[in-house]
Order: C-alpha cells, then structure tokens, then sequence
C-alpha cells in the first residue's frame, strides 16, 4: 500500500509538472533554474545601470528614489514617452498585460474557461472597438500619437529585454505564456477599462425592477431625481436655460420590460467585480490663498478605487521640453493623470452623473433580424470575434450592432446600451493639454475635449487660483424615463450633450473653498437632468463633512489638508445618534443597553478602531435599515437584495428620521402603524442583543477594529499574497472611506499641495514593483495606514537623495 501510494503521488506530481490540469498551468516551467519562478528575486534587485534602448534619439536619465518613485528627464519628448513605457514595463508589465487582455476580451486564453463570461461581455460591450476607433481619429502628427506610438516601442523594448534575460515576471511563467507586442491601442484599452470600472452602470434595470415590484407611488417617492437629504453642491448657480424641456413620464414597467431586465441585471450581476461600476467615493478640495496661512493655494485629493497589489498607480515625474509633470499614471498609458507642473496642480472624483442607458428594441416576426427605429425597419450590424480558451475549443461571438449601441441581451426584449463610454475619446490628449497648462483658462479649455467618465476636476496654481470643472459628456435625452430602459423606437434617444459651459463649474467663489466627494453638484434648480439620486450620486455625508471643516472660521494650512483626508468623522451618525437616544429617553433598558447608551452620549462621532461607540454607531444603522424596509422587500417580493440601493435608501431613512417620522414606509406591510421612535428603540434593542452574542457581554470591549478591517487584494486574486486584513478606521460615511467588511476600497493616492510653500505631498498603498520579491511591493503600505505623506521631490532632489539608484538610457 506504502509502494503503491508514492506511486500515485510520483504519478501525479510528474503530470502537473508538465500538463496543465483542472485549470491549471504545467508547473515544470516554474521550476526552470534558468527562466523559472527563480527570477523574481534576480528581477526583484535594482541597481545603477547603464542600459541601451531601441527607439532612443538622445541619452535619457531615469533617477529611482529609495521607494521607486520614477523621475524620468529626456531632451525630447519622444524618449520621455518611450522612457516611460520603458519603465512602467520594467515594474508593471504582467497588471498591464491582465488590463489590456481584460478590456480584449482574451483573459479566457491565458486563464482558461473560468473567464470566458468576462470575455464576451467586454467584446459585446466594445471597449477594444472603441479603442481602435480612437486610434484611426488620431492624425500624424497628433502629440497624443506620438506620444502612444513612442510609449508601445518602449514596452516593447523591455519585452524583448525580460525574455533575452529571462526576467519576465514569474506570473507569465506560471500560466504558461509570453506577452505580446504592445501597441497603441492597448494603452487605449487600458484607459477604457478604467472608463468602465467608473461609469458603466446597471442602475436602470434595477429601477425596472424596483418599480415594478414596490408599485409607482413607492419607487417614486423612495428613488426621487433630487436627493431627499441636505447636501452641499458646489455649483450654486445662477444657470443658463436649458435649451430642450424637462423630462417626461412614460407608461408603466410591463411584465414582459420587467423580464428582460431582471434577465439581462442577473447576467451583469454573475459578471467579476468591476466591470460594473457600483458607486463610487472619492474626495477632493482647494482652498484658495486668501485663506491660507501660506498665502498660495491648497489642493487636496484622494480618488478612492479598488485598494490592489500592485498598485491601480505608478508614481513618476516627467521632464521633456515640451512636458513637466509629476504625479502617478495608469501603467499602459504615457502620461501623468493627477498631479502637479511648475504652475498648476489637479485632481479628480467621479461627477456620477447618468452614462449609461438601456434601450428596448422593437421587433416582430414579420422583419426577422431588423429593428424599428425612427418609423422604418432598420439591420443590425454585426461584428465577429473569436475568442481563444486555454485549455478548450475556441468560441465564435457574433456581436449585433443598433444605432444606440450594441445589442447586450436577447433574452425576452432584444435590450441594447448606449454608454458614453463607446464615443471615441481623446482623453490622453486632454491630459497631455492639462499637463501642459499654465494657468485655469488654458487647464478649462483643454477639458472642453473630455468624455468619459465624467470627472470633478479640481484645480490650484501658483498665483493663489482655484477652480472646479465637473467635466465630461452631459447625454440630453429629449424624453421619458431615461433611468429607465426605454424604448428604442426613436423618440427617447440620446440627442447631445449639455452645452461645456453650462456644466457645473466654479472659479476663485468669494469664500475661497471648492470641494467635491461624488455629491451632486448643483442645487434642485439646475436645468439640466443628470441624474437621479440612485444614479448614483453620493449621500453627500463626506461632502457635508468637507465642507464643515473647510468653511470654519480662520485660515488653513498643509497640515490640515493632510488631517482632513484622514478624519473618521461620520456626519450622518452626528444627526442620527441624538435623536436614537432621545427616543430613548423614557425607554427602560437593561445593563448592557445602559452601557451602549452611555457610549453613545459621550461618542465624538469618530469611526476609530478603539472605539465602542462606533461599533454600536456601525450595527446600529444596518439593522435600523432592516427594520425599515426589508418588510417591505419581503411583502412585495423585490427581486433587487436591497443592499444594491443601500445609499439611497439610507438617504431617504435620514430625511425621514430627522423631517418626517411619521412616514408610511415605517408602517410596512405585516408591522403595524409606527413612526421612526418606534424603529429607533426596536432597531437598537435588537442590535445590543445581537452585539453581545458576537462581541461579548460588555459593550466597553466592543472596539471598532474588532469588527472593522481593511485588505489590499493581489490582483491576480493570489490570496496569499494580499495585505491584511488589518483593523482600520473609518466608514463609508467619513473622508477617510473605508465601507464595507473587509474593506477592499478607499484612498487609492492621496496628494496635498501647498503653493505658498511650495511643497507638494503625496503617497499610495502598495509599492511601485508587481514582484513579490522586490522590496517597492508593499513598502508604502504601513505610511499610507499611518496617514502620512511623503514628499514629491523633483529630479534635481531626487538624483541627490540617499538611496536612489540611476539608469543610463542610452541609444
């Protein structure tokens, strides 16, 4: 049995050596001495280097700091943009390759059948057929262009360079495969994918099947156009007249709408994460000289994306004579996308407003293959792919077209998508511009050429400026419902965009601060539809929050920038806990809720791992969600997990609290008549109860960290090689957002800019190196969780600073 049993095993290692199984790839190459797994530490060690690069006109000198921050300077643009591909190949090259094959639609070759639902959705959805349109509107001699030419030949040149040394990186070797070219185009990908993860949506199905289940009435008023709560737009007007007239209703959600919608919502909802944008927070703000104690403007941001290893971002600096930019890019594309030049400094958030829209095409048996649109039987173009599977059959994907886009569901209603996503773009260029730009009239014009995703783009310069441009494609729909699926008969289509200035903006307001945090931007007066309060502006509670602290009496400084990123003051548990204790009031309570009371009295609202208050803050509001409407989903059968409409239920669960509680949505179904005192008491009774089943009988033990954790996730969902889970502070609600358990998404780069002294701060979660052997994978992580910053330097600090490394690049 012995004998026979290390025969089996024997067996099967040799087999997984040199076969691939069960998804699989053939191990025996990992273990190659010479091309095997053994390169990540060789490929890991960095040191100064004299090196020849194919593509190079002139000598370029790239300067590595201690942590890996990249200062590249060149003497023409064309070696900068090389250089730079060059460099994001050298750290990066395996998550840019996963992000192009990605929005490709070639995952399914390299990983198997596991991918082959990825693949087609992104073929149908069409970012590679958008990329490519955008890469024959480029003329000659575009700067953009040159810039994407020159950037692939120097990815190209570190392929060629890794396979001659055998340093590709280790993941390569494990799946079994070698990267191909770069070209142009894939950098374009790379942008789309991004694009996607931002602003594609599926909040329209989910409205089909929240109004077709809650009823009109219902949906109506617990999904309004304009948020129920208090928020702070940044834009208050006056506003031009919109030049077509408000939306209209149209006729109720038919069973058969319903359907196709549920079908096609189950579909997106099967999809990986990120392919589907479900929300987005980030935070940025400027404070004008007047208000500083510097004299100069600040600047503040923090983009909150998925929190991966490697990083969604690679930290550089780039000097040519016709660009200087410092900051961080996406690995793939060849220029710098916040950040800061000699005169002006930028960053952004998502301005959420309504991107993505979902059209019904009208067919019958008489014109097989065709669709009625605009009063005559129009044929669907087709596209055809075929899609490579590792290890299986290739697939063969036909791909209808309509003239509002391609045709994503054939089950019930043929169910097409218009996304501003598939317009042809010239994004990079915009940012080239942006780079380029010296002053807010040159930075608003060039983002008169931005698209997708709409973006709040906040601005400081070095004369004390500050300006704020939610800038991007505004669709106008002339009628309906567009938060909707509507009929694609003609009538409710996309005819433009809101005119760029129209769009919210804001230049030097006479209080000296601008901020934005995902909130709507304007007031309930704005002329324009953009949007619902589902669709999927913030609740605003990190807004208010920023602008509380901004708009304080006195001046601001640096370091109050940097402490403001990193505040876990919860605004909406400041309006809500003195109101569950007053209902409290008279309430006879046992040890343990006398105990959680007592915290909560004495709580300063802060989401702090050692707090107790903020764990019974934390429980307290989801069970206070429950209570209210979870009888309504269960009485009316709401096919949506109303965790998909948290925000704005919870928006209109705060308006109802502090404004109306005697709202009928208390009264559910099966519940009786109550008010919101009554949900109060019930929803905290059961929370202590169940807190001290999970936590412990003493409600003082109950810290936050216990039950709040944040992880940075490898992105080749290699578990082993995450960060955390760690406890850490902070909410959905606060500046520093940290939603969720684990928490998996927050500040993906924070950067602080101070004109007036001429300092420029900044740092991200990770390290700029995707080897786990390397010594930049995880190296800014414990900086980053301690809040801290770290300074940008320029070349000219970098090249003398202790411990950086030089690299020759030469012809």
């Amino acid at each position: 049995m012995n004998l026979a049993g290390a025969l089996i095993l024997a067996a099967a290692v040799l087999y997984v050596t040199f076969f691939p199984a069960a998804g699989l790839p053939a191990l025996g190459p990992a273990f190659n001495p010479t091309t095997g797994a053994w390169t990540m530490a060789a490929d890991a060690q960095v040191t100064n280097r004299m090196l020849h690069i194919a593509g190079l006109r002139q000598p370029v000198s790239v300067v590595l700091e201690r942590d890996g921050t990249a200062h590249i300077s060149a003497q023409t643009d064309h070696d900068l943009f090389l250089a730079t591909g060059y460099v994001h190949a050298r750290f990066r090259l395996f998550q840019m390759d996963l992000m192009r094959r990605q929005g490709a639609g070639r995952l399914s070759e390299v990983v198997g059948k596991a991918a082959v639902d990825s693949d087609r959705f992104e073929l149908q959805l069409g970012l590679l057929r958008t990329a490519q349109a955008e890469w024959a509107q480029l003329q000659t001699d575009d700067q953009s262009r040159q810039a994407l030419v020159a950037y692939a030949q120097g990815v190209n040149d570190r392929i060629a360079e890794a396979e001659s040394m055998h340093q590709l990186d280790a993941m390569f070797t494990l799946l079994g495969y070698q990267p191909q070219s770069w070209s142009p185009i894939d950098s374009l990908l790379v942008k789309g994918d991004m694009t996607q993860t931002l602003n594609f949506t599926d909040t329209p199905l989910v409205m089909a099947l929240l109004k077709k289940s809650l009823g009109a009435d219902l949906s109506s008023e617990w999904f309004p156009i304009l948020p129920p709560n208090q928020q702070s737009p940044y834009d208050i007007g006056p506003y031009a007249k919109p030049t077509i007239g408000p939306i209209e209703t149209m006729s109720e959600v038919t069973d058969a709408e319903a359907q196709s919608a549920a079908a096609l919502h189950q579909r997106l909802a099967a999809l990986p994460a990120g392919l589907v944008a479900k929300g987005g927070a980030s935070n940025n703000w400027a404070v004008g000289g007047a208000k500083s104690t510097s004299g100069g403007a600040l600047l503040a941001g923090d983009p909150h994306l998925h929190l991966t290893l490697p990083a969604i971002w690679f930290q550089l600096t780039m000097d040519s004579p016709g660009y200087h930019a410092a900051g961080v890019g996406l690995p793939g594309t060849p220029i710098v996308l916040i950040g800061h030049n000699e005169h002006i400094a930028w960053t952004l958030t998502d301005a959420q407003n309504q991107q993505t829209f979902f059209y019904q095409e009208h067919e019958d048996a008489a014109h097989p293959g065709r669709y009625l649109w605009n009063g005559s039987w129009q044929n669907y173009k087709t596209v055809s792919y075929e899609i490579p599977v590792q290890g299986a059959k290739t697939q063969h994907l036909d791909v209808k077209l309509s003239v509002h886009g391609p045709v994503i569901s054939e089950r019930g209603q043929t169910t097409s998508v218009w996304w501003t996503g598939n317009l042809p773009s010239q994004d990079l260029g915009v940012l080239l511009r942006i780079g380029q730009a010296g002053n807010f009239a040159e930075f608003r014009n060039a983002l008169r050429g931005w698209l997708a995703p709409t973006h709040n783009f906040i601005y400081a310069d070095d004369r004390g400026n500050i300006g704020l441009i939610s800038a991007g494609y505004y669709p106008l729909v002339a009628k309906g419902q567009p938060w909707l699926p509507m009929a694609g008969t003609g009538e409710f289509d996309v005819i433009g965009t809101i005119p760029f200035d129209d769009i919210p903006q804001a230049y030097n307001p006479p209080d000296n601060i601008l901020w934005s945090a995902n909130q709507r931007q304007v007031t309930s007066s704005y002329p324009y539809y953009i949007g619902t309060a589902s669709n999927f502006f913030d609740a605003g509670y990190r807004a208010n929050e920023i602008h509380r602290v901004l708009s304080q009496p006195g001046k601001l400084s640096a370091d109050d920038m940097s402490a403001l990123q990193t505040d876990t003051r919860d605004s909406l548990a400041a309006e809500i806990v003195p109101v569950l204790l007053q209902s409290l009031s008279k309430e006879r309570l046992n040890a343990k809720e006398s105990a959680a009371v007592d915290l909560l009295r004495s709580w300063d609202f802060r989401m702090e791992t050692n707090s107790a208050a903020a764990t019974i803050w934390w429980y307290f509001w989801g069970w206070y969600l429950d209570e209210t409407f979870k009888p309504w989903w269960k009485s009316r059968a709401v096919p949506v997990d109303y965790g998909v409409v948290f925000n704005a239920l919870g928006q209109d669960l705060e308006a109802w609290t502090l404004h109306d509680p005697g709202n009928r949505a208390f009264s559910a179904p099966g519940v009786g008549s109550r008010t919101a005192p009554d949900a109060l008491r019930k929803s905290f009774h059961r929370l202590i109860g169940d807190a001290a089943k999970l936590l412990g009988p003493e409600p003082r033990s109950w810290s936050y960290g216990k039950v709040h954790q944040r992880v940075l996730e490898n992105l080749a969902q290699i578990s082993g090689l995450n960060y955390g889970p760690r406890p850490d502070r902070g909410d959905a609600n606060t500046p520093l957002a940290a939603g969720g358990y684990p928490s998996t998404d927050g500040p993906s780069w924070r950067m602080v800019v101070d004109w007036g002294a001429q300092t420029f701060q900044a740092i991200y979660p990770g390290g700029q190196s995707e080897n786990p052997a390397s010594d930049w994978y995880t190296d800014r992580v414990d900086t980053w969780w301690a809040g801290k910053l770290n300074p940008m330097l320029t070349w000219d600090e970098a090249s003398s600073a202790a411990g950086a490394w030089t690299w020759d690049l030469r012809p």
